[in-house]
């Protein structure tokens, strides 16, 4: 510590300090407000809310605010704000994370900042890890928040339409990261502003922050829709696994490491990667030759064969890296994943670039169609888009520092309401995994025969089930929770505090209840209370004796230890390990914890194993016999560290490419938000129009150029066949020498003016504005769907770049913009183009067309025409029909008669691609 902290006191200590005058304020408040009737501490929230409207902060009724929220949990919760949950009150206010130790409360202490900030109006919220939770403490918390006047509403995946709406238009939105996430990108997607469900994103409060905003923030969030099929390829491939071999070792430059078995791929655990070796390139060629998906003497690495080495990667990964049971289960002829932080099941969510189709094929079960993304963004620049975010969490300071970097929240950590007296011994290291087993389960027995509950943390579902099996083998009574089910699992995780209950769970099955020393009676003295058929005195009587039984427990249990927490193994982050740690030992109570590793361990093998093994044989230590030593906690704290950077560096990489992506996502959900809220484009589209005419005149009349450079008859036919505009230039030149460039321009765009209103003259303008807004929408949507698709490409292949000495990161953003300003010429002309070609029908023509149609039915099978918004009491008679121009190829006619999707074949019988041939935009 250096001298200035130790005069000033650190950052932490000095914030602390501040916060705790503002305690004091708030406790002097306490007397006045504790003498309020009922019906005049209710009325202090339209009190509150009217001050905001006349100007005043929400941190001068800071004090206020908090005092009253205390008063009104004592009297509707039964339950007082600490003064150390005050301080945690403040921090969520002031936008930093508040790390705070399990059991001291964090659920309460979030209503403090969250009353405050939704009497603004301007909606908060609550963000949990799972439903369960989030309806959990809508219901618990909300009894508040109606008693003082404040709505509630709880954001559900598989909720309606109209429900969540009306969940997002409460004072307080409670729901889970993933499901506020989607509904952001789902809100980019809709064609009337009605559709849309979110409000603006003010003032989030984030629960086990470290959980949501760094564990999940690898993956983005992703809508898709389905892509083209390779079934049958990915059937085909996941045989080729099987018939190569891993190689075991690998040379280094350094000399030091050799081949000890030749093979055909290595496989590095530290990188999570595969990687075809000379042998194996040459192996793989021939098996893929031999299967007839290679034409002979070609290579994997032709242009033509890029499908080809990305599915054989997929195949082999999903082979040697994934694993069932560990990194994903099967259910339901299903592959589900797991999340390795968590340990619960991913519904839902898919891995991408084909791995999660290789993983289905390698078990035998249906292999779903690849997707195309439709919509993405990342939780961290879904998160940074809160005009204000807060955080809690009992593990936040080992990740200050990505907080700080990537969030800009600042971490501050609250001291507990009383010390904590856990007792973590030092890990043991065995030499097997069997020897750690056995030291487990001796630990175990101890505690089941002193009457000492105990909680097992295990990494994976599959070692739950191991363990689950060698306690059923010793007669051992337990529970397996595998965060499968979130209501029933926190019940059971409630009661893991009684006598002689052992409880295995992966990392954070039941989190967010707490383990109360001799098991939860308030569960059932609730349900005494809500007994509307006992009278008082027997509600009174019951509560008192089951209150007096738990005492009898509680008192048992703290003799015997209090909870004691046993880690089958260190998880590679250190945050993951304190939060399991953490389960023991709230309110002061007494718990103990311990690692028993082995050199088996992925973590120990992949990092320290060699060197620790190296030690045990040197000292000949007998089997069974662990190491115990501060230097092996340290060497193991070292390799997570380097685990923890490695996966920073991810993240931080997955941001650095997704904020390129950022800033254009915000560019076009912009311009599709003011689409949608406004009811007349024609001034847009005037200026997309000048353009669009401007560039198609100098393509052929170059400005300040003389005449002898002109090309007026292409420029003629250019017009008439694709903006169905018939000019006489050639007349106009004839009639008059002394036309200039700009003359010409002004002709043309004065033609495309005429020929607009023309159009609306005919509809009327209200009629066509929204025509011009659904084709403005579609032709947005769909090109930024495409963009995205060509942002992942090219993503994929920029690492390339490196060779060549260059900085990949910034050549990606130089051709990402490029693709962006590409695209948005696109966008400008297509939707030109549809404005300028679409044909107005009279009701002759419409019934004409449709008795053409009635005819060709009969050879016509599995098709049905229709108007989406064909309505024959429409007024005015005439209705919008977009068509081709009538010089356009008889393919045109064909793609504007049928749709024709982008990826068939063109209808011109060229045997290109629709998008490549007639369908390609100018």
């Amino acid at each position: 510590m250096s001298l200035l902290t130790q005069i000033f006191g650190s950052r932490n200590q000095r914030l602390l300090k501040q916060y705790q005058k503002t305690v004091r304020e708030i406790s002097a408040l306490e007397p006045q407000i504790e003498k309020l009737s009922d019906a005049e501490l209710q009325a202090k929230t339209p009190e509150f809310k009217d001050r905001i409207a006349k100007g005043e902060s929400l941190d001068d009724l800071l004090p206020e605010a908090f005092a009253v929220c205390r008063e009104a949990a004592r009297r509707v919760l039964k339950m007082r704000h600490f003064d150390v949950q005050m301080i945690g009150g403040m921090v969520l206010h002031y936008g930093k994370i508040a790390e705070m130790g399990t059991g001291e409360g964090k659920t309460l202490m979030a209503t403090l900042p969250t009353y405050l900030n939704a009497l603004s109006g301007k909606g908060v919220h609550v963000i949990t890890v799972n439903d369960y939770l989030a309806q959990r403490d809508a219901e618990w918390m909300g009894r508040l928040y109606s008693w003082l006047g404040l709505t509630t509403g709880v954001n559900l995946s598989q909720m309606d339409h109209d429900t969540k709406q009306s969940a997002y238009a409460a004072d307080i939105t409670y729901g889970t990261n993933n499901e506020f996430g989607f509904d952001y990108l789902r809100d980019n997607m809709v064609y009337e502003a009605r559709e849309r469900v979110q409000r603006s994103l003010n003032f989030a409060v984030v629960d086990e922050v470290d959980s949501i905003l760094i564990d999940e923030a690898r993956t983005p969030l992703i809508i898709s829709g389905q892509a083209e099929n390779h079934t049958d390829l990915y059937h085909k491939i996941n045989e080729v696994p099987g018939m190569l071999t891993m190689q075991i070792g690998e040379e280094t430059p350094d000399g030091k490491g050799v081949v000890e078995v030749p093979g055909d791929y290595t496989k590095d655990e530290k990188a999570h990667s595969v990687l075809l070796t000379e042998a194996g390139h040459e192996n793989a060629e021939a098996i893929l030759t031999k299967m007839g998906l290679l034409p002979e003497g070609a290579s994997l690495y032709d242009a033509a064969n890029i499908t080809l080495i990305h599915h054989l990667y997929a195949a082999l990964r999903a082979h040697a890296l994934y694993h069932k049971d560990t990194h994903y289960v099967v259910q339901n002829d299903e592959v589900v994943i797991v999340d390795e932080f968590t340990g619960r099941l991913m519904t839902g969510r898919r891995w991408s670039d084909g791995l999660h189709q290789a993983v289905e094929a390698k078990e035998g079960v249906k292999i779903q169609n690849e997707n195309q993304t439709l919509a993405s963004i990342t939780f961290q620049n879904y998160f940074r888009m809160y005009a204000k975010l807060s955080g809690m969490t009992g593990t936040a300071d080992t990740e200050a520092y990505e907080f700080q970097e990537i969030y800009g929240l600042e971490t501050v950590v609250i001291p507990p309401n009383r010390p904590s007296k856990r007792v973590d011994r030092q890990d043991q290291v065995y030499k097997s995994a069997q020897e750690k087993y056995g030291a487990m389960l001796v630990d175990i027995r101890d505690c089941y025969e002193r009457g000492q509950p105990v909680l097992v943390g295990t990494t994976s579902i599959e070692n739950s089930e191991l363990l689950s099996g060698i306690l059923t083998g010793a007669n051992l009574e337990h529970n397996v929770l595998n965060a499968k089910q979130h209501a029933r699992e926190a019940e059971i995780i409630a009661q893991a505090g009684r006598p002689k209950m052992i409880t295995i769970a992966t990392n954070m099955a039941g989190r967010g209840t707490d383990i109360v020393l001799g098991g939860n009676v308030e569960k059932q003295i609730q349900l005494i209370e809500e007994n509307i058929a006992l009278p008082e005195s027997e509600k009174e009587a019951q509560s008192h004796k089951l209150r007096d039984e738990w005492q009898s427990l509680h008192d048992h249990v703290v003799n015997a230890g209090g909870l004691h927490i046993i880690g089958t193994e260190r998880h590679e982050s250190r945050r993951v390990d304190n939060q399991l740690r953490g389960r023991s030992a709230r309110q002061g109570d007494p718990g103990s914890s311990r690692f028993y590793l082995s050199l088996d361990d992925a973590l120990l093998r992949i990092f320290a194993g060699d060197r620790v093994r190296a030690v045990m044989d040197r000292l000949k230590m007998p089997e069974g016999e662990p190491i115990e030593a501060g230097i092996v906690s340290r060497s193991i704290e070292s390799a997570q560290r380097k685990v923890e950077a490695r996966n920073f560096d991810i993240r931080k990489q997955l941001l650095e490419y997704d904020d390129v992506a950022n800033d254009q996502r915000k560019v076009i959900y912009t311009q599709r938000n003011e689409l949608l809220e406004t009811t007349d484009i024609s001034e847009l589209i005037g200026s997309l129009r000048v353009g669009v005419f401007q560039d198609v005149v100098r393509a052929h009349v170059p400005a300040e150029s003389v005449e002898e450079q002109w090309d007026i008859p292409a420029l003629e036919k250019t017009l008439a066949g694709e903006w169905n505009l018939d000019v006489p230039l050639q007349q106009m030149l004839a009639n008059d020498q002394n036309v200039t460039d700009d003359d010409i321009l002004e002709k043309v765009l004065a033609a495309a003016d005429d020929s607009y209103n023309a159009k609306i003259a005919v509809v009327g303008k209200e009629s066509f504005g929204g025509f011009e807004r659904n084709v403005m929408l579609q032709s947005v949507d769909s090109h930024w769907r495409e963009h995205l698709a060509a942002l992942d490409h090219l993503r994929q292949g920029i690492h390339l770049r490196g060779y060549a000495q260059k900085n990949p990161k910034q050549e990606y953003k130089r051709e990402a913009f490029e693709l962006f300003g590409s695209m948005l010429d696109q966008i400008k002309n297509e939707v030109v183009r549809m404005v300028m070609t679409v044909r107005i029908q009279s009701r002759d023509e419409i019934d004409a067309a449709e008795a053409a149609i009635a005819a060709q039915q009969a050879h016509v099978e599995n098709l049905n025409f229709q108007h989406a918004d064909f309505n024959p009491n429409a007024a005015p008679e005439e209705l919008l029909a977009p068509t081709a121009a009538p010089s356009a190829a008889p393919a045109e006619e064909g793609y504007m008669g049928v749709k024709v999707g982008r990826n068939d074949p063109c209808p011109c019988g060229s045997g290109k691609k629709f998008k490549a041939c007639h369908g390609k935009l100018a």
